[in-house]
């Protein structure tokens, strides 16, 4: 017998069985919870209060602030935090592997054939096309085509083929991410503002954006950190990952790539041994890498001779190319002459060959 003077919790014999409520309680109960809800809702609306009064909106920079300011975190984490910031504002074409570098499959490849060629490649699964590359169809999984059950029907590639996203390319990075990871989805077709295949993206490569690079056996050894010295990058290098890399941004302008900056300040298709100047650009203080042979000390103004500009700068060399891409620039430190440090090599966005830009007067 319970002792009447006792005021502790009441517990549920462990032999007696719990009791569910029946459809009609749980109706009953969703109708008085949303009710509740909406007499909050008329009550605050009534007095002219905001629901989401007291719920304070802070800038990016403020949010940077309070990262720095907070001794608990550890480089690694604050790293983190720093790249789910700079992700927010990435594209997915930006991070997605370019058309020219997919490895697509012909629906009506037979089956045989298929696993020759994916044998020798190194992904996991292909995008299937039915034409040209802009007719993506779907997928198909290396499993799919090395692992098949005796007495299967299946001949070519298009009886394999799954269901493939499509995303545009001017989807940003965490929003796809979120999407395919919601939607079950590891690989995307990236479409372009005509309607034509842009690329592919994975959820490494958008996981990527976040942690920093994954290597596994398969991945080409990534290039050794500038030390000081001439250094060499990969012509496919985005713009934000090679500032990253050697310590100083190059100018912005209708190219993703340093390769396609470099294609752009020429006003042709680079050839080995092109060299393109680039004087004036931003250093970034306090980055890693400080760049090849230069010491981290602020932005540079190359068009104010008050403003601090060295007179040395950078000339990027195209090294190798691959067809009409570049594959390898060397990037090194140089003395430019008088007219090339005033003034940086304009980006050409018409595609029609022009004259070289007039220097600024110092």
């Amino acid at each position: 017998m319970r002792d009447g003077g006792s005021t502790g919790p009441r517990r549920r014999s462990p032999g007696r069985p719990r009791r569910q409520p029946g459809p009609l309680a749980r109706a009953l109960a969703r109708i008085i919870v949303r009710a509740a809800d909406g007499s909050t809702r008329l009550v605050t609306a009534l007095l002219g209060a905001s629901p989401t009064a007291g719920r304070e909106q802070i800038s990016e920079a403020e949010l940077r602030d309070l990262v720095a300011a907070n001794t608990r975190l550890d480089p690694v984490e604050r790293r983190i935090i720093d790249e789910v910031l700079v992700a927010g504002a990435s594209l997915v074409r930006e991070v997605m592997m370019p058309r020219t570098e997919v490895v697509f499959l012909a629906a009506g490849l037979p089956l045989a054939d298929a696993a020759q060629l994916v044998r020798v490649e190194t992904h996991t699964r292909y995008p299937v096309v039915d034409g040209t590359s802009d007719d993506v169809v779907g997928f198909v999984h290396l499993r799919d085509v090395l692992l098949r059950p005796d007495g299967d029907a299946c001949t070519t590639i298009g009886d394999l083929t799954r269901e493939v996203k499509k995303i545009p390319g001017s989807k940003r990075v965490l929003a796809a991410l979120t999407e395919m990871r919601r939607e079950r989805h590891h690989l995307a077709v990236v479409v372009d503002e005509y309607g034509g295949t842009a690329g592919i993206v994975t959820l490494e490569d958008l996981i990527e954006e976040l942690v920093g690079e994954i290597h596994d056996e398969y991945d080409n050894a990534p290039d050794p950190v500038p030390t000081g010295g001439p250094t060499e990058v990969d012509g496919r290098l985005n713009l934000a990952d090679f500032a990253e890399r050697v310590g100083f941004a190059l100018p912005s302008g209708p190219y993703e790539t340093v390769g396609g900056f470099v294609m752009a300040a020429l006003g042709r298709l680079p050839v080995c041994g092109d060299e393109v100047p680039v004087p004036g650009g931003e250093e970034l203080g306090g980055s890693a890498a400080a760049g090849p042979g230069r010491s981290t000390g602020g932005s540079r103004n190359g068009g104010d001779p008050d403003g601090g500009l060295d007179e040395d700068g950078w000339l990027l060399r195209v090294l190798a190319v691959d067809g009409r891409r570049v594959a390898r620039i060397g990037v090194a430190v140089a003395r430019l002459p008088e007219p090339q440090r005033a003034s940086v090599p304009a980006a050409r966005t018409d595609g029609e060959p022009g004259e070289a830009p007039e220097p600024v007067p110092g």
